[in-house]
C-alpha cells in the first residue's frame, strides 16, 4: 500500500501473555481447505479488567533477556483445535503452503498496521477475537522500518514484535512478522538492518513452529535483480538460527510480481531466489487491482508459491469506497487456488480499510459486528465462513 495514517505512537498494549492465555479454549481450525466451519467456543476471559498496560520497560536487546518474550520462557503448547494445533509446523511443497502431513492448506487472516501508528490495535483482547470469533488463523506484525518505525529504537520495536508473537502463539496463530519496507523502496538501503533484526528475533523464536518470516513488505523503484540479491542475505540470517520456518520474499512494484512497474511474474520464474522453503508474495487493492492482477496470479501460481500478505477492498491508497464484488472476485480466485491472505488493516483509523470503528482499540470488546466497519464486515463474514 502506497500511503499509510500517522498517529501518534505510544506503545504496543500486549501485557497479558502466555499466562492469562494458556488454558484458552479456542474452536477448530478454520482453513477453507477444512470440511466445514469450526464450532464457536466462548473464550472464558475474553476481556481484561481494564485498558491493557503500556508496555514502558527497559528496551530488549540481544544482550539480556528483558523482553516479554525472553520471560515467556520459549515456545508454547498450542491450544487444542487451534491452528497450530491442527497443520503443526508448515512447508512449502511444490506451489502450494503445506501442513504437518504435506496436504495444501490455505490461511486466512488479517494484517496489523504500523505498530507506531495504532498501539493499541493488537493486544490479548484483540488478538483472541481474531481467533475464538472471527475464527482465523494468522495474524500479520507489520513493523515499519521508516516513517516512525524500527529505525528510530530498534530495540523497543523488537520488543514490540517479540509481545505480539508471544501472544498470538498462546493462542495458537500463526504469526507473519512482517520487516515493512515501503519507503525507501529498495531493500538493500535496510539490508543491515535486516540482519540484524532477523538475527535477533529468529534466534529468540527458533523453537516456535508457527512463525513465518516476511523479508521485505513492499520492493518499488527497484529491479527484481535488486530484490533477489537481497533474500539471498538475509534469508541465510534466518536459517543460521531457524532453519526450518517459511520465508515470505516480495517481488517488485509492491509485491505485484512487477505488474506495477510494466513487468510480470516471468522475471521470477526465470531467475528465482536460490533458498528452498520460500513462498513470493502478491499485494492487491481491489477497486484498483482487477482483471490484469488477477490473470497474472492465476497464471504465476501453476508455477511459483505465492501468498498475498497484503490486500485492502479499496484502492491501493488505502481509502475510498469498497469494491466488495471486485474483493469476493479476488477472494475466491485465491480459494481455487488456495492462496494465503491478510487483509490490511486491523486498526480504527479514518481510513476505509480500518476493519473497526473509530475509538474500538481504546477498549476491550472486539467481537461482533457492531464494532465493524464495512471492510470488517466483509472479511469477518469471509473468514468465517
Amino acid at each position: 500500500m502506497h500511503r499509510r495514517a500517522v498517529l501518534t505512537s505510544a506503545g504496543v498494549a500486549l501485557a497479558a501473555l502466555v499466562t492469562g492465555w494458556a488454558a484458552l479454549a479456542v474452536p477448530t481450525a478454520n482453513a477453507e481447505t477444512e470440511p466445514g466451519p469450526p464450532a464457536a467456543t466462548t473464550p472464558a476471559s475474553s476481556t481484561a479488567t481494564g485498558p491493557p498496560a503500556t508496555i514502558d520497560g527497559p528496551s530488549a536487546t540481544a544482550a539480556g533477556p528483558t523482553s516479554a518474550a525472553d520471560a515467556a520462557g520459549g515456545p508454547t503448547t498450542a491450544p487444542a483445535g487451534s491452528p497450530v494445533a491442527v497443520h503443526g509446523r508448515l512447508r512449502v511443497c511444490g506451489v502450494h503452503l503445506c501442513d504437518q502431513d504435506g496436504e495444501p492448506v490455505q490461511l486466512r487472516g488479517m494484517s496489523s498496521h504500523g505498530l507506531q501508528f495504532f498501539p493499541n490495535c493488537l493486544n490479548p483482547d484483540s488478538l483472541a477475537a481474531l481467533r475464538t470469533d472471527w475464527r482465523a488463523d494468522f495474524v500479520r506484525v507489520a513493523m515499519y522500518v521508516q516513517e516512525g518505525g524500527f529505525e528510530t529504537d530498534p530495540a523497543g520495536f523488537t520488543r514490540k514484535v517479540d509481545e505480539a508473537v508471544v501472544t498470538a502463539s498462546a493462542l495458537g496463530l500463526y504469526v507473519v512478522v512482517d520487516f515493512h519496507i515501503l519507503t525507501p523502496g529498495d531493500p538493500n538501503l535496510n539490508l543491515d538492518r535486516a540482519k540484524s533484526f532477523f538475527a535477533e528475533v529468529a534466534a529468540r523464536h527458533a523453537e516456535r513452529t508457527n512463525v513465518l518470516w516476511e523479508i521485505a513488505n513492499e520492493p518499488n523503484g527497484v529491479g527484481w535483480a535488486g530484490i533477489k540479491s537481497y533474500a539471498e542475505q538475509v534469508i541465510p540470517v534466518i536459517r543460521a538460527a531457524d532453519p526450518d520456518s517459511v520465508v515470505l520474499v516480495g517481488t517488485r512494484g509492491f509485491s505485484s510480481l512487477g505488474v506495477s512497474e510494466g513487468a510480470d511474474e516471468t522475471e521470477v520464474i526465470d531467475d528465482p531466489v536460490d533458498a528452498a522453503n520460500i513462498m513470493y508474495t502478491f499485494h492487491f487493492y481491489a477497486a484498483s487491482h482487477r482483471d490484469l492482477q488477477r490473470a497474472t496470479v492465476a497464471r504465476a501460481a501453476r508455477s511459483l508459491p505465492l501468498f498475498v500478505s497484503e490486500f485492502g477492498t479499496q484502492t491501493f491508497t488505502g481509502d475510498g469506497p469498497n469494491d466488495l464484488d471486485s474483493a469476493t472476485t479476488w477472494l475466491d480466485l485465491l480459494k481455487s487456488l488456495k492462496i494465503g491472505y491478510a487483509m490490511w488493516s486491523y486498526s480504527d483509523g479514518p481510513e476505509s480499510n480500518s476493519v473497526f470503528r473509530r475509538g474500538t482499540c481504546a477498549g476491550t470488546d472486539f467481537t461482533g459486528t457492531a464494532v465493524l466497519t464495512e471492510s470488517g464486515a466483509f472479511i469477518r463474514s469471509r473468514i468465517r465462513g
